[in-house]
């Protein structure tokens, strides 16, 4: 017997905060921030409270989906309490955040579920698939489970299209996870966006790296080759366009002639960033692009504002020029929605100041996609 949308994202998602699997360490504070997002007294609250808001998702604005991954990271990892953190500032800063939610019919519908060890279903051997579904959906009558994802980037996908395919006009705000966990969003998107015929769509990311090998050490999905597998879907031709690089080892004119994206690297943003942001705004009019996604990566901001995370770089971006620039992207264009990645709180003895500005840069890009043009 086939699942429904319903019974099918109630068993592949996990109440928000509680998508790493755990049994006893950390498992108290996963419980304690899901009670304070849904207003839930007891884990069974938080299950009904869970349940109820999936069940919201049809006549949703936006959805708020945390991807607590970090196996597709490269040299430090931590992105994986990101989710968790972020979602823990934004009622520390504003207590009402639930409300804000509710009042603009923005749904957190909670968590990827993540098997540590595992990063996307193609990945795995079909011996490794079977006994991962037997492991995590037990209850599930075995010709279901066996079409049932098991893998954090699978799960994330497959989350999204059955959201997308209830509502397609649903924005999506995801949280990370290492920046692998923006690939999901954008493949759904972008399958959602051809099924119903929708006009070409853009990327904006700020991120101090590229993101845009082909693969990396034989593997196709990871945080390094996110960005050339989106821009491959968006059909290149400056669809997507990439700010505040500045670790990479090739220069800015090899990866606009050979893949057709278009960077504005940190260095000439430091230097006149007013310019820029025109020079950033004009170049997305001129594809004629009208909707955008908004993907940033944490270590574009400058490291002395954000050291909790994975690859920390000097030099980058202020955060009054990101939140400029999410703000002005949301009064030119419609954002279909955007996600804050790679924040790594276990990797700074000051995550609180990195998890803050996160927490602002999220706030301000659903703002920003409410706000925007045709919302």
């Amino acid at each position: 017997m086939e699942m429904n949308a319903l019974d099918e994202l109630s068993t592949i998602l996990r109440p928000p905060g509680q998508g790493i699997y755990l049994v006893s360490t950390g498992k108290a504070e996963q419980v304690a921030l899901a009670k304070r997002l849904l207003g839930a007294r007891s884990e069974a609250e938080i299950h009904r409270a869970f349940v109820a808001n999936l069940k919201k998702v049809e006549n949703a604005r936006g959805i708020i989906l945390g991807i607590p991954s970090d196996v597709g990271a490269g040299y430090r990892r931590g992105a994986n309490l990101g989710p968790q953190a972020i979602r823990t500032r934004l009622l520390d800063d504003d207590a009402n955040w639930p409300t804000f939610c509710e009042s603009h019919s923005i749904v957190d519908i909670g968590d990827a579920f993540v098997v540590p060890q595992l990063l996307h279903d193609s990945m795995l051997s079909n011996d490794l698939l079977d006994a991962s579904r037997a492991a995590v959906y037990p209850h599930i009558e075995s010709n279901v489970r066996a079409t049932l994802p098991v893998s954090p980037l699978s799960i994330a996908e497959r989350a999204v299209d059955l959201i997308l395919s209830q509502n397609p006009a649903a924005k999506i705000f995801a949280l990370g996870g290492d920046h692998s966990t923006s690939w999901p969003i954008v493949s759904a998107v972008d399958r959602s966006r051809k099924k119903t015929h929708g006009a070409p769509w853009g990327i904006v990311q700020i991120d101090a790296h590229t993101d845009l090998l082909s693969e990396r050490l034989g593997i196709r999905y990871c945080f390094a080759t996110w960005s050339f597998h989106a821009n491959e879907l968006l059909g290149r031709n400056g669809r997507l366009t990439q700010a505040g690089i500045r670790a990479s080892a090739r220069d800015r004119h090899h990866w606009e002639s050979t893949l057709g994206v278009r960077q504005f690297w940190a260095d000439e943003i430091l230097r006149d960033p007013t310019a820029v942001m025109e020079a950033l705004v004009a170049h997305v009019k001129a594809t004629g692009i009208r909707q955008l996604y908004f993907s940033n990566d944490i270590d574009g901001t400058d490291s002395r504002w954000a050291d909790a995370t994975g690859t920390p770089e000097p030099n980058g971006l202020t955060p009054d020029w990101i939140l400029a620039l999410v703000e002005r992207l949301g009064r030119e264009f419609e954002l279909l929605g955007g996600d804050v990645m790679e924040v790594a709180p276990p990797l700074s003895a000051v995550s609180e100041r990195t998890v803050g500005i996160a927490a602002k840069y999220f706030r301000a890009t659903i703002e920003a996609a409410l706000q925007s043009q045709n919302a």
